[in-house]
């Protein structure tokens, strides 16, 4: 017997046809039972954060030809990471009252708008000082995308099938990864450091066309939407730390920042440390990074369908501790073992990516819909901001520890997040509105 929930209704009490889901069934159930609106909030929760992770990536594949520019020491690359997570903590945590106050869609224009533009300017950077600034304020759009386009796409799936959903919306991280190194390999190739890191950088205008179609063609879930209106509180700060979601506010935030110091440690430092430490050139790079990326992209998947069948918080727990592992494992190949290197790549990018799958669908679950945005967008990028003293540890002590040596310091993140989990509840099969 079909699980799938009843049509969406609208504000009137009136059935929406279009939002009608599909039967469930099969391997891409979960994708028709999304209905023809939610798969159109799917596409563009999907390209949104391709494109965001696009974005982000053309700083740390950029940052041995940053370092040469401007003549920076690690500690200095180190800071470019940390301010663009702790800004995005100030973007997430606004974006996520704009969604609730003025809608998912509209929000989720902005934070892409807001990236696009400062990527783009920080291409033009004439000094160190404004690089940092212009990194830091596309923190701004960075940090709110991933939480309001999670919240448009978690409103539209089942409780089925929401874990594989949120899942499959975290793979699009590895889609713009990928394509990131794809042009990095390119521009890199073709042109002089000086010059490649300036058009990493400008090409970090694709968002821009996404914003169009956004407009056009994507509406939020009409359920969430009439929900969201009847609160007095929708957007409101205040409601997510009283006694009622304190608990799950503290204790979430924790789970975010130990899960995203772990991921941002490798995220900023692992292409430097293949190019610098393991002496591989701008093609090698990208080879081994292609092993990395392929890993992220079935991790984020496999994570999905996993946090659907075990549970949010098992999910979590199986992959910090072999996320730990592996970063334990990778950081200390020996010298001359590259092989080995390039195949351990594959589960360490598995790992860490598979441990993301069922935050959407987790953080979405553990908030009523009036602040679900502001209750995500808090948690997840306070997480960002705080587990940002993780890479730029890295980056302090990469001159006297390695590169590799201080990685170690990854692994830590992800024994915070498996202890944070003991403060928070299970919310499989948890119905959204």
């Amino acid at each position: 017997m079909s699980t799938t929930p009843p049509p969406q209704a609208l504000t009137d009490g009136t059935r929406d046809a279009s939002t009608e889901p599909a039967p469930d069934d099969g391997a891409f159930g979960w994708l028709r039972a999304l209905g023809p609106r939610g798969r159109r909030a799917f596409a563009g929760a999907f390209g949104g954060y391709a494109l965001d992770s696009y974005d982000y990536f053309t700083l740390p594949l950029s940052m041995v030809a940053l370092s040469a520019y401007f003549g920076l020491n690690s500690g200095q690359t180190g800071l470019f990471t940390t301010v663009t997570l702790v800004v995005s903590a100030v973007g997430g945590a606004l974006a996520g009252v704009l969604a609730d106050r003025i809608g998912r869609v509209k929000a989720l224009m902005i934070t892409v708008i807001t990236y696009a533009v400062f990527t783009v300017a920080c291409g033009f950077a004439p000094n160190y000082e404004t690089l940092l600034v212009f990194r830091a304020l596309q923190g701004l759009g960075f940090g709110g995308e991933w939480a309001v386009g999670a919240i448009l796409v978690a409103e539209y799936a089942s409780a089925k099938h929401r874990g594989r959903t949120l899942g499959a919306i975290q793979s699009s991280w590895a889609v713009g990864w990928g394509l990131a190194v794809i042009v990095y390999t390119v521009v890199f190739s073709l042109a002089g450091d000086d010059l490649a890191w300036r058009i990493m950088f400008w090409t970090g205008a694709l968002p821009a066309l996404l914003v169009v179609w956004l407009r056009r063609s994507v509406h939020d879930a009409p359920a969430a939407t009439a929900a969201r209106e009847q609160s007095a509180e929708k957007g409101s700060f205040k409601a997510i730390f009283r006694p009622g979601l304190l608990r799950v506010t503290l204790f979430a935030g924790l789970l975010s920042t130990g899960v995203q110091g772990g991921y941002y440690t490798l995220a900023t430092w692992v292409p430097t440390y293949l190019k610098s430490e393991r002496d591989l050139s701008v093609v090698g790079t990208g080879g081994y990074l292609t092993f990395l990326i392929s890993g992220a992209f079935i991790g984020y998947l496999t994570g999905g369908y996993l946090t659907d069948k075990l549970g949010r918080r098992r999910n979590i727990w199986l992959f910090a501790l072999l996320s730990a592992l592996c970063i334990l494992a990778y950081a200390n190949i020996p010298s001359g073992a590259n092989t080995l290197l390039l195949v351990l790549g594959f589960p360490l990018g598995f790992c860490m990516s598979a441990i993301f799958s069922g935050f959407g669908s987790y953080l979405s679950e553990l908030y009523p819909t009036a602040v679900r945005g502001t209750g995500q967008g808090f948690t997840y990028n306070t997480g960002r901001a705080v587990g940002a003293v993780f890479p730029t540890t890295v980056g302090f002590l990469a001159d006297s520890w390695g590169v590799g040596g201080a990685l170690v310091f990854g692994a830590i993140g992800y024994g915070i997040a498996a202890l944070a989990l003991l403060g928070l509840p299970e919310t499989r099969g948890k119905e959204l509105t």
